[in-house]
Protein backbone atom coordinates (compact mmCIF):
# COMPACT_ATOMS: atom_id res chain seq x y z
CA UNK A 1 0.00 0.00 0.00
CA UNK A 2 0.93 3.19 -0.63
CA UNK A 3 1.03 6.38 1.16
CA UNK A 4 -1.62 8.10 -1.29
CA UNK A 5 -3.60 4.92 -0.53
CA UNK A 6 -3.40 5.78 3.19
CA UNK A 7 -3.75 9.16 3.15
CA UNK A 8 -7.18 8.42 0.78
CA UNK A 9 -8.18 5.45 3.65
CA UNK A 10 -8.00 8.27 5.87
CA UNK A 11 -9.91 10.75 4.12
CA UNK A 12 -13.03 8.26 3.09
CA UNK A 13 -12.65 6.87 7.18
CA UNK A 14 -14.24 9.44 8.03
CA UNK A 15 -17.53 9.07 5.45
CA UNK A 16 -17.00 4.92 6.74
CA UNK A 17 -17.45 5.91 10.02
CA UNK A 18 -20.97 7.87 9.67
CA UNK A 19 -22.07 5.12 7.02
CA UNK A 20 -21.24 2.51 9.82
CA UNK A 21 -22.98 4.38 12.41
CA UNK A 22 -26.17 4.45 10.16
CA UNK A 23 -25.64 0.87 9.42
CA UNK A 24 -26.45 0.51 13.26
CA UNK A 25 -29.68 -0.19 13.91
CA UNK A 26 -31.21 2.47 17.61
CA UNK A 27 -29.08 5.64 18.65
CA UNK A 28 -25.57 5.01 19.48
CA UNK A 29 -24.12 7.30 22.51
CA UNK A 30 -20.98 7.84 21.42
CA UNK A 31 -18.88 11.25 19.96
CA UNK A 32 -18.81 11.89 16.56
CA UNK A 33 -14.93 11.63 17.34
CA UNK A 34 -15.00 8.31 18.24
CA UNK A 35 -17.26 7.94 15.13
CA UNK A 36 -14.71 9.36 12.96
CA UNK A 37 -12.12 7.82 14.49
CA UNK A 38 -13.24 3.92 14.54
CA UNK A 39 -14.60 5.02 10.37
CA UNK A 40 -10.61 5.60 9.79
CA UNK A 41 -9.34 2.49 11.54
CA UNK A 42 -12.17 0.26 9.90
CA UNK A 43 -11.28 1.86 6.40
CA UNK A 44 -7.79 1.00 6.96
CA UNK A 45 -7.93 -2.09 8.16
CA UNK A 46 -10.69 -3.00 5.32
CA UNK A 47 -8.21 -1.73 2.36
CA UNK A 48 -5.91 -4.30 4.47
CA UNK A 49 -8.04 -7.06 4.26
CA UNK A 50 -9.37 -6.32 0.46
CA UNK A 51 -5.57 -6.17 -0.64
CA UNK A 52 -4.72 -9.55 0.95
CA UNK A 53 -7.70 -11.11 -0.45
CA UNK A 54 -6.62 -9.31 -3.83
CA UNK A 55 -9.97 -7.14 -4.17
CA UNK A 56 -8.82 -3.93 -3.61
CA UNK A 57 -7.85 -2.98 -7.01
CA UNK A 58 -10.99 -3.62 -9.53
CA UNK A 59 -11.88 -1.61 -12.43
CA UNK A 60 -14.79 1.20 -11.23
CA UNK A 61 -15.95 1.37 -7.80
CA UNK A 62 -13.94 -1.42 -5.66
CA UNK A 63 -17.48 -2.61 -3.51
CA UNK A 64 -16.37 -5.55 -1.74
CA UNK A 65 -13.51 -2.95 -0.26
CA UNK A 66 -16.46 -0.56 0.67
CA UNK A 67 -18.57 -3.27 2.06
CA UNK A 68 -15.69 -4.58 3.88
CA UNK A 69 -14.94 -0.84 5.76
CA UNK A 70 -18.85 -0.43 5.84
CA UNK A 71 -19.21 -3.44 7.90
CA UNK A 72 -16.17 -3.03 10.13
CA UNK A 73 -17.52 0.18 11.05
CA UNK A 74 -20.43 -0.97 12.03
CA UNK A 75 -18.96 -3.55 14.24
CA UNK A 76 -16.70 -0.55 15.98
CA UNK A 77 -19.46 1.50 16.53
CA UNK A 78 -21.71 -1.63 18.42
CA UNK A 79 -18.72 -2.63 20.29
CA UNK A 80 -18.02 1.07 21.42
CA UNK A 81 -21.62 2.19 21.98
CA UNK A 82 -22.76 -1.22 23.95
CA UNK A 83 -19.19 -0.49 26.11
CA UNK A 84 -20.99 3.40 26.62
CA UNK A 85 -24.19 1.69 27.39
CA UNK A 86 -22.40 -0.72 29.95
CA UNK A 87 -20.56 2.37 32.00
CA UNK A 88 -23.70 4.64 32.23
CA UNK A 89 -25.88 2.09 33.76
CA UNK A 90 -23.45 1.69 36.38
Amino acid sequence: MEITGIISALFIGVIIGGLGRLVVPGKQKISLLLTILVGIGAALVGTFTATALGVADTDGVDWIELALQVGLAGVGVTALAGRAKVRLDH
